[in-house]
């Protein structure tokens, strides 16, 4: 790895130089084009300077030790290898995960899809938890979240909430979440106190571009309806929900959030495009096998992915065999944490398959 990241290293230089001649400053392509190179180095290049001056740093704390006859500063140069180690640690995987190939997918907007499943109305006030959970820790990452569609219950929970979120790097950091997601707990409404066990199901989609999946016209039914949701006056009056109907797979998408149908017509062609692509994508997966690794990168709906334990206050992550404690603030968007470790996860088998090593 080290000889890798010297050619890059070398490579950044060069750019850097080829940058500075007046052939080049005055050759816009050429000036784009070796800028992109060297800015996509950059990351790297800085990480691995990092890295050699910690070397140099542990070497200086090494020799030291070993060849210092004063007590006091021997013990200050133990002290500081203790430290300078955990660092050089921290960076080389750093590096490591720089040099993975990156999906071009992760930096896409996302299409996220909430259904009750068993437990009833318990489910359903479940549903709407994750929802909150995940919509507060896009606002701490400043990311916008916009409804699509959603079927309310009258206790407040949702049988089912499809929302587009729009931020850089989205489907990188929620692309784990796909799955049944357990909850256990005692209802509000149970009087004896029993402990209930309710599940919901999440879809994460990546947001698809028109050039990437085209849709035939002659493939579709629209339907045209009043909303059934709140929106005013408006909304009540004139139809303007949209249902679209993907006649060879049987898809059924319906938006009536917004009080424009032109609108509401955009936004449910985008989650049309987002589900055929994301099953075109299984199907692919399933064949090869390749997108099954950890059971982190399937989004494989029917897997039981994550358990919810209100009177153990803890989340386990089945996949990966994480356990955290404090649900308020887990639901209150401070999920954070086990999303990193999902992402590390996946990061140290694709390392292993790359065979990036030292």
């Amino acid at each position: 790895m080290l000889d890798r990241l010297a050619t890059l290293a070398a490579r950044h230089q060069e750019l850097t130089e080829l940058l500075a001649l007046p052939d080049v400053v005055s050759n816009l392509e050429l000036l784009e084009k070796y800028g992109r190179e060297r800015a996509s180095l950059e990351p790297v290049v800085t990480s691995y300077e990092r890295l050699k001056a910690l070397d140099a740093s542990i070497a200086e704390a090494r020799q030291l030790v070993e060849e210092d006859e004063d007590i006091e500063l021997v013990e200050l140069a133990r002290l500081e290898l203790e430290d300078l180690a955990a660092k050089r640690e921290a960076t080389f995987n750093e590096v490591r995960g720089l040099l993975l190939p990156k999906d071009p997918k992760d930096e896409k907007d996302i299409i996220v899809e909430i259904r009750a499943g068993t437990g009833g109305g318990e489910a359903a006030l479940f549903a709407a938890d994750l929802y909150r959970m995940y919509s507060r820790y896009a606002e701490r990452r400043g990311w916008k979240t916009e409804v699509i569609d959603v079927h309310e219950t009258g206790l407040g929970g949702f049988k089912e909430i499809v929302f587009e979120m729009r931020g850089r790097g989205a489907y990188s950091h929620l692309k784990f979440e796909s799955g049944v997601h357990r909850v256990q707990r005692v209802p509000l409404t149970e009087a004896s106190g029993r402990l209930h066990t309710s599940a919901a199901t999440v879809a994460v989609l990546r947001v698809v571009e028109e050039v990437e999946l085209e849709i035939n016209p002659d493939d579709l039914r629209i339907d045209i309806f009043r909303s059934s949701g709140a929106g005013g006056q408006n909304v009540q009056k004139v139809s303007t929900a949209v249902r679209i109907t993907h006649l060879p797979t049987g898809i059924v998408v319906t938006c009536q959030d917004e009080r424009s149908q032109l609108k509401n017509r955009l936004k449910a062609m985008a989650h049309l495009r987002a589900k055929i692509y994301s099953i075109e994508q299984e199907k692919k997966a399933a064949e090869v096998e390749q997108e099954r690794r950890l059971q982190v990168k399937t989004g494989d709906r029917s897997e039981k992915i994550r358990t919810y334990n209100f009177p153990q206050d803890r989340l386990t992550d089945h996949r990966i065999g994480l356990t955290v404690h404090g649900l308020p603030r887990i639901l209150d968007g401070e999920i954070g944490e086990v999303i990193e470790a999902l992402m590390l996860a996946d990061r140290q088998q694709r390392e292993s398959e790359a065979g990036v090593a030292a």
